[in-house]
């Protein structure tokens, strides 16, 4: 690949619909075959594994048409719009012997390894609540105007939590298991002229009894990237690439069920450190390319796989169900209902899409594209 990051690779063919495009990956890669469409590459016969960067109603179409002609493949977030879709691709991976990855770059983010191992070490015991507030997601209205699919329901199935949240709520899964039950709100174009959300508060419950809150946004600035974890012999802040943790002398739940009278009003002994964990090897997106060409040629483990997506994208469909509904959802969710109501969103949009086809930005820096 360019500038040799990634040796296990060789870049022979791109496919795009716009001209523009196929002429920039043209100068950039004279040598390489170029397609109007995915699917004429995948038929090509002139790759062994494709890499999916489309817009999100497409990411399992590519991957199963890319799985059902024996290609290796490598989806970007999210891993569908709807459960459904992803269910799909599953099914179709698992009886396939390639490889089906998802662009999971945040699970190599030294920090969130190190606060993984820290939950599931049972150390510091359960968790009681979380709180993660990730609204440094500023967007203005020129980003939104930049395609005719972003913030659309039609060409995006969502807002902020399809397209710049996905990793963090496969992160909160990661972390913290599964909820139980999800209760959404979501506010539709609130912060600009959008038909999707823009704003959104969610609230979890879980199955040991725990909470959980996930706030987030692309209408504020400055914003935070604050996850909080309080358990029962601790409380770890993850902010900034490090770990702060206030580590309890005794479990909170039985120093409360054998302190006396007199200490009614305790508190519990504590000790605080911060964790700065060593930087990872590689950038986050060389690192999950590089274990994908190792899973393909050595059996190596894969960063994440496309189907546990599906994880990450329950919550996801649940916050927008719960908030459609006015209601808590409990899980399983009914995927029916929620694609349903899906369609519905889309055959009932008046939404005028304006795009400006000169905007244009490199969005490589963040996160989110």
């Amino acid at each position: 690949m360019k500038n040799g990051c990634m040796p296990d690779f060789e870049l022979t063919a791109v496919a795009d619909p716009k001209e523009a495009r196929r002429k920039a990956a043209l100068e950039m890669f004279p040598d390489i075959k170029v397609y109007n469409d995915g699917s004429e590459l995948i038929q090509s016969g002139e790759v062994d594994a494709i890499i999916v960067a489309t817009p999100h109603y497409l990411h399992p179409t590519y991957a199963i048409e890319g799985l059902n002609v024996d290609l290796h493949v490598m989806i970007e977030k999210p891993a569908g719009v709807y459960t459904k879709q992803v269910e799909e691709m599953s099914e179709v991976a698992a009886k396939s012997d390639k490889a089906l990855a998802i662009m999971f770059n945040q699970r190599t983010n030294p920090c969130y390894i190190k606060l993984r191992e820290m939950l599931q070490s049972g150390e510091f015991g359960e968790i009681k609540r979380v709180n993660w507030i990730i609204t440094d997601w500023y967007r203005t209205q020129a980003y939104y105007d930049s395609g005719d699919w972003r913030a659309t329901w039609s060409g995006e199935g969502g807002g902020v939590l399809l397209n710049q949240c996905p990793h963090q709520l496969d992160l909160w899964q990661w972390l913290c298991g599964m909820p139980c039950k999800v209760r959404g709100f979501l506010h539709e174009g609130k912060w600009h002229n959008i038909e999707v959300e823009d704003d959104v508060t969610i609230y979890v419950e879980y199955p040991n009894g725990a909470t959980g809150v996930f706030i987030t946004t692309t209408g504020d600035y400055p914003g935070t990237n604050r996850l909080e974890i309080t358990l029962d012999k601790a409380k770890i802040i993850c902010m900034n690439n490090k770990l702060e943790v206030v580590e309890l002398a005794q479990f909170c739940d039985e120093y409360s069920r054998t302190a006396d009278v007199n200490k009614a009003f305790g508190k519990i002994e504590t000790k605080t450190y911060t964790i700065v964990p060593d930087p990872a090897p590689w950038p986050q997106h060389v690192q999950v390319m590089t274990q994908f060409a190792g899973n393909i040629l050595r059996g190596e483990p894969l960063t994440g796989r496309a189907e546990e997506g599906i994880n990450g994208l329950t919550i996801s469909n649940c916050a927008h169900l719960s908030s459609w509904l006015d209601k808590t959802i409990e899980l399983p969710i009914d995927k029916e209902l929620y694609f349903n109501m899906l369609q519905e969103k889309i055959a009932g949009s008046k939404f005028v899409k304006v795009t400006k086809e000169a905007v244009q930005s490199d969005m490589s820096s963040t996160f989110g594209s």
